[in-house]
This record gives C-alpha cells, sequence and structure tokens, in this order.
C-alpha cells in the first residue's frame, strides 16, 4: 500500500519535479555563462610570446598544432552553418529581394529580360547566396573574432567586440550608399549613354548590381582598419598622408577591378567614396595615434 501511494505521489509531482529540473539547469547554464563571459574579459594577462619563438616550438611540436585546428574546424563549422540556414530564408524571399534591387531602375524588375534559357535560374542562384552571405556576415566576424580571441590581451579582446558592431554598420553603410545615392545615379546615365536605348538582362543587372554593393561596403571597412592599425602603432598618419598621390594610383587600379565595365564613370563613381574614405583614415589614424601616445605617457608617469 505504502508503494502504491509513493507511485501515486510521484506520478502526481512530475509536472512540478520537471519545472524544478528545468529551473535548476537554466540557473546552472545562466552561471556557467557568466562565469565564462567573466574569465574571458577578466583574466590574466595573455603572455605576449615573440612570433619567432612560436614558430620554432610549432616546428618542434606540430601536435601542439592541433587543438587550434579542431577549434578553427568548430568555428568554421558554425559559420558554414548559419550561412546555409540565411542563404535558405534569402531564397524563400528571393522575388522580394530581386524587386528591391531592381528599384533603381525606373521600370523596376519588369524591365528586365532573359534570353539565355538559364540566364533566370543563374540570377536567381547568384542573389540567393549573396544575400545568405550578408545576413550571416556578423554572426561569420564574431566567430572568427571567437576564435581569435584567446591569443588576445583583455583589452584587445574588448576592442575586437567593440569594432564588430561598427564594422558591420561601416558594411550596410557602404552597401545602403551604393544602392540609393550610386546606382540611381549611374543607371540613367548608362541605360542611355550616347542617345542609346538600353535592355538590361537579369544576369548582367544583378551582376552590376550586387558586386557595386558589396566592394563599396567592404572599402567602407578601410577607415575603422586603418584606425585599428594606427591604435596598434603598425601605421603612421604622417605616412599615409605624404603619399596621397600613390593612393589615388592604387584606388583608381582597384576601381578598375571592381568595376564590371571599363568606362570612366563606373570607375569615377567607385573612386570618389573611396578617396574620400582615404582622407577620413588619415584623421583617424591621426586620433588613435593622438590616444596611444597619452596612453604611453600615462604609463611613463605612472611608472
Amino acid at each position: 500500500m505504502r508503494r502504491l501511494f509513493r507511485f501515486i505521489w510521484q506520478f502526481i509531482t512530475i509536472p512540478v519535479r520537471f519545472i524544478t529540473w528545468v529551473g535548476f539547469r537554466i540557473k546552472t547554464l545562466f552561471k556557467h555563462g557568466l562565469h565564462n563571459i567573466s574569465s574571458f574579459f577578466y583574466d590574466e594577462e595573455t603572455d605576449d610570446t615573440p612570433i619567432a619563438e612560436s614558430l620554432s616550438t610549432t616546428i618542434e611540436n606540430p601536435k601542439a598544432l592541433l587543438p587550434h585546428i579542431y577549434a578553427l574546424r568548430k568555428h568554421l563549422l558554425r559559420a558554414v552553418l548559419a550561412i546555409a540556414i540565411a542563404t535558405a530564408l534569402s531564397f524563400l524571399f528571393v522575388h522580394d529581394i530581386l524587386s528591391f534591387l531592381a528599384k533603381p531602375m525606373a521600370g523596376g524588375i519588369d524591365e528586365l529580360i532573359a534570353i539565355d534559357v538559364t540566364e533566370n535560374v543563374g540570377t536567381v542562384m547568384r542573389v540567393t547566396l549573396l544575400s545568405g552571405f550578408t545576413i550571416a556576415l556578423p554572426y561569420v566576424i564574431f566567430e572568427i573574432w571567437l576564435f581569435i580571441a584567446p591569443a588576445l590581451r583583455v583589452r584587445s579582446r574588448i576592442k575586437g567586440i567593440i569594432a564588430i558592431p561598427v564594422a558591420i554598420l561601416l558594411f550596410v553603410g557602404g552597401m545602403a550608399f551604393a544602392f540609393f545615392v550610386m546606382l540611381p545615379t549611374a543607371l540613367p546615365f548608362l541605360f542611355n549613354f550616347m542617345g542609346l536605348t538600353t535592355q538590361p538582362r537579369p544576369s548582367s543587372y544583378y551582376n552590376f548590381v550586387t558586386l557595386i554593393m558589396f566592394w563599396i561596403g567592404v572599402t567602407f571597412e578601410f577607415p575603422l582598419v586603418i584606425f585599428l592599425l594606427a591604435n596598434l602603432g603598425l601605421i603612421k598618419a604622417k605616412a599615409f598622408a605624404s603619399q596621397w598621390k600613390l593612393a589615388i594610383v592604387i584606388i583608381a587600379i582597384l576601381a578598375a577591378a571592381i568595376t564590371p565595365t571599363v568606362d570612366p564613370v563606373n570607375m569615377g563613381l567607385v573612386m570618389a567614396p573611396m578617396i574620400i574614405l582615404y582622407f577620413i583614415s588619415i584623421g583617424l589614424a591621426y586620433i588613435a595615434e593622438r590616444g596611444r601616445s597619452t596612453k604611453q605617457k600615462e604609463a611613463l608617469s605612472n611608472n
């Protein structure tokens, strides 16, 4: 009889015991997560080992690389999985994405006429893959940072986690600039150049638009990269300012490589923001140098 009452009591209290178990697990995971975050940002400073010494140690003991390779594989698998999920989601809304990308044209997506049999399929796949990669890019960058962060000092880790959203905002800002400023200005001129009417094809149009948006987004990252390098003391603002003529030549070469056509209009549209960003980078490098020199003076005075 006692066993029967015990069984009935255990059966009745199943929901309560389940909720208690779930609450305990959540509490444990939360405390474990807080401990990991605390140790990640407030652990002891990482020792700086010279690169030559690290290489010699790795050559003598190649097995020491295995944990890093396993960690890299884990981060890459998660990044690829995120890209796959984002690409699948993009495929569900690919028609809306195609319609949105065609808005800079006067007639929109209805102006596009395919000639090849597989042209529409190839265009859809290209736009879907690029959309998925763009959506998953913040997470991919975060996974890269998670792989690199354990080898950095705590201060560098904090700077890295702050730089990630800034880099994303710059990339999105560059794409928005290309889409809302450059393309509405360039497309009417290109479609009616010399009085010749152009009938755009889906493959050529979306190739042109996505290429311009992607590379302009990448170039908008330049000021952040220069600021971080100047903050580390790897580059000097004075050197950048003195080599501005050479920089313009290099920018022209990069613009010619980025643009799918060789006309000077497209090159000029790509070069203009890149040149402006170059001079902004000089100012940011100067600010970073000032901050770095101030910290060094404070460190010397404290010692």
